[in-house]
């Protein structure tokens, strides 16, 4: 029996729809479910908008390879479709000279990466580019930069419907089962009227949803899907005017890359995120008594001493959804096709978080290629 449609795309996040644009330009029928009003309304809305040129990942690694070739596409993209961006540079400051041996690590894996241009920057010269910093040394990194993700996704989404996709929110798979013949059949809800739609080919891209989803399948062999733990990060943003040009960035500490100073395509800061491990995905604020608040003045103080005092206000939440627990050494992207579950025709995704929004559509382009026409 014929499938209702060619591909299934479950998530409307910036990687879902970056996923089913692939399909679509290549002339490929998709569609694209999504349980809330809006695309992206989880993980993708709630970053830091950055495009990161690919410092940290090991290389050779899924996160090495995609956000270097993500971020090229990423502003092709951008320039080409109106989606508004700014290539600022990012400086990657140690505030000690003990820090300055890692700097040189990181440096080095970056080349290691293909990125070309980071530069070491003396004490004096760092001042040069950005008087207000307080550091030792620090790295520049001119290809990083910040986008519109809101806007992205529009134009994601606004490719996928030209094409031959569409997209369907406020719909939830509920059960997904595979046919004697291969067809997926999934059981999903929808304004409170259930139904069921089979498809050639599936692709779970559901990011915080993703291992409730991998659940649903049979599973074959020794095969599990990886467990997702929700991370929350909070932002404040700055009240008032701020003195930088770049985004400023501390030392990493471990997979956490530090309460960092972004700024948005108007030019205003924000800081975050902190990392808050947590066994639910909300996204309200938390500050109790205002001791994050406080933390956060300390951390940026470290970088930026002239943090006025009282001036940081309450941003937003993000939720990432992480497939390690705390502690643990982070490990890659999981985009798991056949080889790994001995499912044919299904790709799914696991731990998906940053650099996602950078690495999105070199992701879409490789998990087309594994879908066979």
């Amino acid at each position: 029996m014929a499938a209702d449609v060619e591909t299934v795309v479950v998530g409307a996040g910036v990687v879902g729809l970056a996923i089913a644009r692939a399909l679509a330009g290549g002339g490929r029928e998709v569609l694209v479910l999504e349980r809330h009003a809006a695309a992206g309304q989880e993980t993708s809305s709630r970053s830091s908008e950055v495009i990161h040129a690919g410092l940290y990942y090991p290389a050779e690694s899924l996160k090495a390879r995609f956000c270097v070739e993500g971020r090229r596409l990423l502003y092709d993209f951008a320039r080409e479709n109106g989606v508004p961006h700014a290539r600022y540079g990012k400086l990657l400051v140690a505030t000690t000279e003990a820090d300055l041996p890692r700097l040189d690590a990181i440096a080095e894996k970056a080349r290691a990466n293909g990125v070309a241009d980071v530069t070491f920057l003396s004490q004096s010269a760092a001042l040069a580019l950005e008087p207000e910093l307080a550091c030792v040394g620090a790295l520049l990194s001119p290809s990083t930069g910040a986008i519109d993700s809101h806007a992205l996704m529009l134009a994601l989404e606004g490719h996928v419907r030209a094409g031959s996709g569409s997209v369907v929110l406020n719909t939830e798979v509920e059960d997904i089962a595979v046919e004697a013949d291969g067809t997926f059949a999934l059981a999903t809800q929808s304004a409170g009227a259930a139904a069921t739609l089979t498809a050639k080919n599936l692709v779970l891209a559901a990011g915080l949803g993703a291992t409730r989803l991998g659940r649903m399948l049979p599973q074959r062999g020794s095969y599990a899907p990886p467990v997702t733990y929700p991370a929350r990060g909070h932002y404040y943003v700055l009240e008032g005017r701020q003195p930088f040009r770049h985004l400023v960035y501390p030392l990493p500490q471990g997979a956490w890359l530090g309460i960092h100073l972004t700024l948005d395509l108007a030019g205003r800061a924000r800081f975050g995120p902190d990392l808050e491990w947590r066994d639910d995905a909300s996204t309200l604020f938390d500050d109790a008594a205002g001791a994050r608040r406080a933390r956060f003045e300390r951390e940026i103080r470290r970088y930026w001493p002239g943090l006025p005092e009282g001036k940081l206000a309450e941003g937003y939440v993000g939720v990432r959804p992480k497939i390690y627990r705390e502690g643990e050494v982070a490990p890659d992207f999981a985009i798991h096709d056949v080889r790994h579950h001995a499912i044919p025709r299904l790709v799914a995704l696991y731990g998906i978080e940053s650099p996602g929004l950078t690495s999105s559509l070199a992701i879409g382009a490789h998990v087309a290629a594994l879908l066979p026409a």
